[in-house]
């Protein structure tokens, strides 16, 4: 009941905060924010009475008995629909990762939010839940239907308390992210039907699906309805552009669940579904994937690098980082693997902070133009060192967590196509290039004499803080993190081998 309940904390939690505006517009937060807490130190508490990590040194990825904890239930025997949740190392990861920015994005939201405020933080726990029900759910149809729930609220957190072009951010959004899950519903059905004509038995369970037999051009085309679904969540090139509409338009906390752990389902879905479930036909497409990722790395970093929006110019530097996942992933190798789950959970701290620090400065400013603001580290002095922080770690310096990441994905990447790596790498480049640009016209140069604005308080600093030590945690010592999804990873190469001959 572990993973049921985590689900329920959040959902129950977002009732009662909306509940609460009743008796003042600052309770709801402090409810959101204690919500959150509970739902984290209760998990920290069950982990106690789970199995040890190491004891696990390869789940499998078609035996539940191998994971850290399972739980199923029947819930529509007639089609073999079940409440089915799983936890491993990579899952768990992701659950800790989501709660926690979930309490980052309360913080976020302290001031921002003028308007209904009871309703926004409801919509923002129930985002959450959806998110967890993405990482836990191994029922195929319980997965599309936490997939799409998610959708729902944070769509309402765009549409309500965005900026001036919110309604076609939000629709924009929807859209997108609507139709792909369309077409990963239509493979999900297929999938199962095959499988009950091999069997004679009705399953949406991941354990029985994934040694589905069907023909060659069959797997390819469920693949692709996968994998269109997870890249355009990703997001990936060229399926990326509603992500720059939606965090420009988004409200800050906004910004920061949907960059910090939105995305990240969408890499989830890859290591988890896309590749396992279809290894032959990933094998075919790799190449194609493995482009489509240098591509949207290279062709992100440029377009970041001539933004004039602050918001916009880290949504586009998002695109170039998640490209890092996609090349990780589809290398399929230990290294680059290792490297893709490190950058989703490096990726989440650096630039849930990043679009954190540009909701601060818009709520100050009234702009989020970079050609207005200049010398603000002058006015706003503890500001612009978190800010030079964050940003010198988006860009990839040793000793923080996303240099890991890219480095890692960079090695395992190096052997498979060498070439492309030299491509990938370039991405490295022009990071460094719209980063500092972006440090230079935000916050050095000559500052406004007439400015009178307010630096980070006590609530900002504890909030960066956090993060700060996060990412120089898994810069100096990520073998934590490493250690959690080893088996996990270890789980997933040895099936692919096993049903395919060797690896991607």
């Amino acid at each position: 009941m572990l993973m049921i309940n985590l689900i329920l904390i959040l959902l129950v939690g977002g009732l009662l905060a909306m509940l609460s505006e009743r008796f003042g517009s600052h309770v709801p937060r402090m409810v959101a924010l204690a919500v959150v807490l509970i739902d984290l130190a209760y998990l920290l508490l069950a982990l106690s009475g789970l199995p040890e990590l190491g004891e696990l040194q390869a789940p499998v990825p078609g035996d539940p008995q191998t994971w850290l904890t399972h739980y199923r239930a029947e819930w529509i025997p007639a089609f073999g629909i079940s409440f089915e949740f799983a936890l491993d190392g990579i899952s768990l990861l992701m659950v800790l990762l989501t709660l926690v920015l979930g309490a980052v994005a309360v913080s976020s939201s302290w001031t921002d939010v003028t308007i209904k405020h009871g309703f926004f933080e409801a919509n923002l726990l129930w985002t959450l839940a959806g998110v967890l029900g993405v990482f836990m759910a191994l029922d195929l149809f319980l997965f599309f239907l936490f997939w799409e729930v998610m959708l729902i609220p944070m769509y309402f957190l765009i549409a309500i308390w965005g900026h001036e072009q919110r309604a076609y951010a939000a629709m924009k959004f929807f859209i997108f992210t609507q139709a792909s899950g369309l077409l990963m519903l239509v493979s999900v059905l297929t999938l199962a039907t095959i499988q009950q004509s091999n069997t004679g038995v009705w399953s949406f369970s991941y354990f029985d699906l994934l040694n589905t037999q069907m023909a060659a051009q069959t797997a390819y085309w469920l693949m692709l309805g996968f994998f269109v679904a997870f890249v355009v969540k990703l997001p990936g090139f060229p399926f990326h552009t509603w992500l720059p509409d939606a965090h420009t338009q988004a409200p800050t906390a906004g910004s920061v669940i949907l960059a910090g752990v939105l995305l990240k389902t969408g890499a989830y879905g890859l290591i988890r579904f896309a590749v396992p479930l279809f290894p032959e036909a990933s094998i075919e497409f790799a190449p194609i994937a493995l482009w489509l990722g240098a591509a949207g790395v290279v062709y992100g970093a440029v377009l970041a690098f001539a933004q004039t929006d602050f918001k916009r110019l880290i949504a586009y530097s998002s695109v170039s980082h998640m490209g890092f996942v996609l090349l990780g992933v589809y290398a399929w190798n230990q290294l680059a693997l290792q490297g893709a789950v490190m950058q989703m959970v490096a990726h989440g701290f650096s630039t849930a902070a990043l679009f954190m620090i540009a909701g601060s400065l818009q709520e100050r400013l009234h702009t989020r133009d970079m050609r207005e603001m200049g010398g603000l580290w002058h006015n706003i002095p503890r500001m612009g060192a978190v800010a030079m922080f964050f940003i010198i770690a988006s860009l990839g310096l040793p000793g923080l967590g996303n240099f890991v990441a890219e480095f890692l994905v960079l090695l395992g990447l190096f052997q498979v196509d060498p070439w492309l790596t030299m491509i990938a790498a370039l991405g490295l480049i022009t990071g460094a290039a719209y980063s500092l640009l972006l440090m230079q016209r935000s916050f050095q140069g000559e500052p406004d004499e007439s400015r009178r604005l307010n630096d980070f308080g006590t609530r900002e600093m504890l909030t960066m803080a956090l993060m700060m030590v996060a990412l120089i945690g898994l810069g100096l010592y990520p073998q934590p993190v490493l250690d959690m999804a080893q088996p996990v990873l270890d789980g997933l190469l040895q099936f692919s081998a096993t049903v395919v001959g060797g690896q991607l």
